[in-house]
């Protein structure tokens, strides 16, 4: 596959989430933005589903269409898959994931992530004993990632780099070498997951996090391992989003997930 055809990603999301579903729920917070929507032909009346996003990091003082989601159609807003304003993309990629979601093939055959370690760390704890002595490449600063460094090498990358962490452009030198790489599916939303995996076509791939759709056809893009998240409790992943709450949306709001490609 070429480095293009990377970037197909985005029209196939909007394809996977065509749909007649209408937003009902509309959240910017300030770490996670989330939507939910209703299915108006789905065999039962009043089926939900909701989805996430990470929120954009430098979101606009005014919004144009602020006040106004809950009169669309989820079909309205996934063409902005396609824009370079980050806040509509992130509402488009959170309402194509609360689509996706519903009555999902994928995330009912992924099996829930249970140990000891916090919850949003779960996902490398999982993965941990494969790790020793892999050259281990992480996309994403996590809160507590730390806990890792007897266990496992890894160099961290990040947009804003603090401590120990490289910038962004590190990813072009780090990530063709490494045998394993932890993908955060926040890229999504800025548009570098495209290149992140065209770098990472010799690794072993973990795409992870709340703005992952649950797509089977991640396989087609070198992705071995989905982590997502299923939304177990709406009304309080509302109230935590809403009140600016970032890795609180782990405790019991949603829950770490994967699959196996």
């Amino acid at each position: 596959m070429t480095p293009e055809r990377y970037s197909a990603v985005y029209s196939l999301i909007e394809q996977r989430a065509q749909s007649r579903a209408k937003i009902t729920d509309a959240l910017l917070g300030l770490s996670w933005s989330s939507i939910q929507v209703n299915h108006p032909d789905a065999a039962q009346p009043l089926q939900t589903s909701s989805g996430l996003c990470f929120s954009p990091s430098e979101a606009p003082r005014n919004i144009s269409w602020s006040g106004s989601l809950c009169e669309k159609l989820a079909n309205d807003v996934l063409p902005w898959l396609h824009q370079w304003n980050d806040s509509e993309v992130v509402v488009a990629l959170a309402t194509a994931n609360a689509v996706i979601s519903h009555n999902n093939k994928s995330l009912k055959n992924s099996q829930l992530i249970v140990n000891d370690a916090p919850a949003n760390l779960c996902v490398f704890e999982h993965f941990a004993p494969q790790l020793s002595g892999a050259n281990v490449a992480i996309i994403g600063r996590y809160p507590g990632l730390e806990r890792y460094k007897s266990q496992f090498n890894y160099t961290c990358i990040e947009r804003r780099p603090s401590g120990d962490d490289l910038p962004a452009a590190a990813a072009n030198f780090v990530l063709p070498k490494a045998d394993w790489v932890f993908i955060t599916a926040s890229s999504l939303a800025n548009k570098s997951l495209p290149q992140l995996l065209w770098l990472a076509r010799d690794a072993q791939v973990v795409l992870m996090g709340p703005s992952l759709p649950w797509l089977e056809d991640w396989a087609d893009f070198g992705v071995n391992y989905l982590c997502g998240v299923a939304v177990n409790n709406y009304p309080l992943l509302h109230q935590i989003v809403a009140q600016g709450g970032g890795t609180r949306i782990f405790d019991q709001a949603v829950s770490y997930r994967l699959l196996t490609l």
